[in-house]
């Protein structure tokens, strides 16, 4: 009978966590229609998540292409298919591996970020004396980031698929003699801009799952000091859980339109 009900306890608790981030979306969605417009929060909440996540976006990205390019040179070996590299590189970046990857390392980066600030102000009560002073917390805090961040991903995803095929490239060119102006003009000939709108598309759902996990475990820190790190790593697992189900989702729903 106890495992019965901490089944039902987790299920009751999952329920709640879900209405809560979604009402915490809703809220951010109201207030964010409604002036006054914090623009400069906006900018500064763009150079955080999207412009300081940019070096470790970068990098993976190169090294994400340069690595595919080299599995992709075995498997296509076999059947002596070694041309088609820049085609399944490019293919896999743009629409799943670049959003994926990008999802998930930003999500770790910014969302245990946001987590780390906004729980640190509710256990010091910050986020009361906001209140107080007659400012929405949700309107100051939430907004601008849930805005910056469903901006910022997909201008990163594009970043880093444009630099998974320039590691291709590298790789194709240097390891494995493929001519550069065939790598090219196989994925201009080959990639649609279907595979690129559907790979993007998915970085705006991303984002926004990044901003709202973010602000709503933070928002329901406590604990003290142990509270902020336990919504941190929280964050954490739960923005790259739910980036990879919506990937499968939204991968279906690209592929039927």
């Amino acid at each position: 009978m106890r495992l019965f009900y901490l089944i039902q306890q987790r299920i009751l608790s999952a329920f709640t966590y879900v209405g809560g981030a979604a009402r915490l979306l809703g809220e951010a969605i109201y207030y964010g229609v409604r002036p006054p417009y914090q623009l400069n929060l906006i900018l500064q909440e763009v150079e955080s998540i999207g412009i300081r996540s940019l070096t470790v976006v970068n990098v993976i990205a190169l090294f994400t292409g340069m690595v595919l390019a080299l599995q992709t040179a075995y498997a296509l070996g076999r059947f002596g298919a070694k041309g088609f590299i820049g085609v399944v590189v490019a293919i896999s970046l743009v629409r799943e591996i670049g959003p994926v990857f990008t999802g998930i390392m930003v999500g770790g980066r910014v969302g245990s970020g946001i987590a780390a600030e906004i729980g640190s102000m509710k256990v010091t009560e910050q986020i009361d004396a906001i209140r107080v002073m007659g400012s929405n917390p949700v309107k100051r805090l939430v907004v601008p980031k849930l805005i910056a961040a469903v901006v910022s991903l997909p201008l990163l995803t594009i970043v880093a698929d444009i630099l998974g095929i320039v590691g291709g490239l590298l790789i194709s060119v240097m390891e494995i003699k493929v001519n550069a102006y065939y790598y090219f003009t196989s994925i201009l000939e080959n990639l649609s801009l279907h595979d690129v709108a559907s790979g993007i598309g998915k970085t705006f759902f991303f984002g926004l799952i990044i901003a709202v996990i973010g602000c709503y475990q933070g928002m329901i820190t406590k604990g003290g000091t142990v509270g902020v790190g336990r919504s941190t790593t929280n964050t954490v697992v739960v923005v790259s859980i739910l980036i990879l189900v919506t990937d499968f989702f939204l991968t279906k729903l690209f592929l039927i339109l």
